[in-house]
């Protein structure tokens, strides 16, 4: 599988516990455990031309991996157009935390996506509610974090065609955390945990959601529609 792993790449730059956590980036520590499947796997960045999304990158790619948070009004509209496109024709799509805000999401979903949120470095208990889905494949009932930020519900989002996880924050707060949405011909995994100051890609777990969450959402080579005016297949006796 072709995997691309985008991120804005600016809290690294900027913040030493973010550096301190994420050495070579949060693109490069998503990218290593991918990897480890034998996956290939590429990693591309806000401040590329093009954000490093150009027409020959998007085409190669089954996958798209979106990690991004205080930039996201500097990602071109043409770009995550683009991107959304991509997504119709049959790209998978997989959002992580803030991503949330990012124009590819909120043009697929339609809405303004808002929620609650405070860092307070609150457990955080993500629960399993769909124990069948293959994005829960090798985990238990549910994670736990022992730091992460929390989000709130009202989650400003269509309904999702699947809900899995659910979260519980020691705040009071619980969030739809894990949510599956298809549009087009692609399929979206929109998986909530994942703030820059915490190591939570580092947790095994975690990882394993991410790469499930890959595997479910990759195209398959599945049917091309065929729409418009068609001709006859059959012959039409009269």
């Amino acid at each position: 599988m072709k995997i691309t792993v985008w991120n804005e790449n600016r809290h690294e730059q900027t913040n030493p516990v973010v550096a301190d956590i994420y050495p070579e980036g949060i693109h490069r520590a998503i990218s290593a455990f991918l990897k480890e499947d034998g996956h290939d796997v590429r990693t591309v960045t806000l401040d590329e031309p093009e954000h490093g999304l150009t027409d020959e990158m998007l085409a190669e790619t089954d996958v798209l991996v979106w990690w991004g948070h205080k930039a996201h009004d500097e990602v071109k509209d043409e770009i995550a157009e683009k991107v959304k496109q991509c997504v119709l024709d049959g790209m998978g799509l997989v959002v992580l935390h803030s991503g949330h805000f990012s124009k590819p999401f909120t043009k697929l979903m339609g809405t303004g996506c808002n929620l609650k949120w405070r860092e307070a470095d609150e457990k955080e208990r993500l629960w399993v509610v769909d124990p069948t889905h293959p994005i829960t494949e090798g985990l238990q009932q549910y994670i736990e974090l022992e730091k992460e930020e929390m989000y709130g519900e009202h989650f400003d989002i269509p309904t999702p065609d699947e809900l899995i996880f659910i979260s519980w924050f020691e705040g009071g707060e619980v969030f739809r955390s894990g949510a599956t949405f298809k549009r087009g011909r692609g399929k979206i995994f929109y998986f909530r945990p994942g703030h820059e100051t915490y190591p939570t890609y580092h947790h095994k777990d975690i990882q394993k959601v991410i790469k499930n969450g890959i595997k479910w959402a990759a195209n398959n080579n599945t049917p091309q529609p065929t729409r418009g005016n068609h001709q006859l297949i059959e012959y039409l006796s009269k």
